[in-house]
């Protein structure tokens, strides 16, 4: 089991800067690829960014340049944590943002985990 909860939105205006987390507790040495994903109103479930465990990252092309997706696998403890930097933000970015875990299970399953969201609005 994989517990995920984030934090760091809110409310900014155009051209302003967030930082999300999420923090990833529970079976973490499960958790192979992490990423944040969004949903506005009325809009389709939409991949953001993506980072593999080995720190490759990837972006939906509407966020390149202005995100930055990273994840802190601190050697010791009991938590991993992942980050969206958002920069440049415009009011088309306003959605709930989502963390994701896919985590593997046994030795051919894996299963995605979800955090609760968290709301960002940018106001123009």
């Amino acid at each position: 089991q994989v517990q995920l909860v984030e934090s760091g939105g809110g409310l900014v205006q155009a051209g302003g800067s967030l930082r999300l987390s999420c923090a990833a507790s529970g079976n973490i040495l499960s958790i192979n690829t992490m990423g944040w994903y969004r949903q506005a109103p009325g809009k389709e479930h939409e991949l953001v960014a993506g980072i593999t465990a080995g720190g490759s990252t990837s972006y939906a092309d509407s966020v390149k340049g202005r995100f930055t997706i990273s994840r802190d696998n601190a050697a010791g403890t009991m938590y991993l944590t992942m980050y969206l930097q958002m920069s440049n933000l415009k009011p088309e970015d306003t959605a709930v943002y989502y963390c994701n875990a896919n985590a593997y299970v046994g030795s051919h399953d894996s299963y995605d985990y979800w955090g609760q969201g968290t709301q960002v609005t940018v106001s123009s």
